[in-house]
């Protein structure tokens, strides 16, 4: 990965609070598998930074951190009281029509990391999901959670047979450009790769409150390889 530079990636920032765009491939919290991570990033920037929320690695997006140890409370009040907005958008696998679906199930997280729908031991999860745009073969949906649970959106869009594109852990299938494409040429001895190479997941918006009772909204475009996904399920639509 290339050099990264903390402030290229600033939405928003105050005296308080940075609202970032998080690429995706980039721990939010310090990984030993990472040469770096954003709370390492936002330190160089601000000393006191920590992050109000984590994204996973391979989800990119709107991302708060608070600059203060007041800031950071507040933060984690808000989200404690369900009172930060969150937007994600995702592509997923099938034609799907969603209008303000509620899906209500408890999630289970083991300790290796794998998280699935449990009555029994899940903790309670809720995500509202709506249609955005129907292409040929998939659907760009957008996902309000209500709760933060791990890999909740994942979960609970492969609950309604809407896995994301990419995501093989939850059902999700890698997107090839041959799949849509009519005439697809692949050069001769070499093996088409996926065309984007992670779980098509972005946190789209984020909605918070600033420590003098303001709400903030922040959305964070989308990076290149969402867009250019988005942009190819466009042009072979029909």
């Amino acid at each position: 990965m290339a050099k990264i530079q903390f402030k290229d990636l600033i939405l928003y920032e105050d005296q308080d609070y940075i609202i970032i765009n998080k690429p995706s491939h980039l721990s939010t919290l310090e990984d030993r598998n990472d040469p770096f991570s954003i709370i390492e990033m936002a330190r160089s920037h601000t000393e006191d930074a920590q992050v109000g929320h984590r994204l996973d690695k391979e989800t990119s997006g709107a991302l708060a951190i608070a600059k203060n140890p007041e800031a950071y409370r507040a933060l984690a009040m808000q989200f404690e009281h369900r009172k930060v907005k969150k937007v994600y958008h995702a592509v997923c696998d099938g034609i799907h029509d969603f209008q303000n679906v509620q899906v209500d199930l408890p999630i289970y997280a083991n300790s290796k990391g794998s998280v699935r729908i449990s009555h029994r031991g899940g903790k309670a999860a809720q995500t509202e999901v709506s249609t955005l745009e129907v292409y040929k073969q998939h659907t760009l949906v957008e996902c309000q959670p209500v709760t933060g649970r791990m890999h909740q959106i994942r979960v609970h869009l492969a609950s309604l047979n809407a896995s994301i594109v990419g995501d093989e852990q939850y059902g999700g299938k890698p997107f090839y450009l041959s799949s849509i494409k009519r005439k697809y040429n692949l050069k001769r001895d070499t093996e088409e790769l996926p065309l984007i190479r992670r779980v098509a997941l972005h946190a789209q918006a984020l909605d918070i409150e600033l420590l003098n009772q303001e709400r903030v909204c922040i959305e964070a475009p989308y990076p290149k390889d969402f867009a250019v996904l988005l942009k190819q399920l466009e042009k072979n639509r029909y």
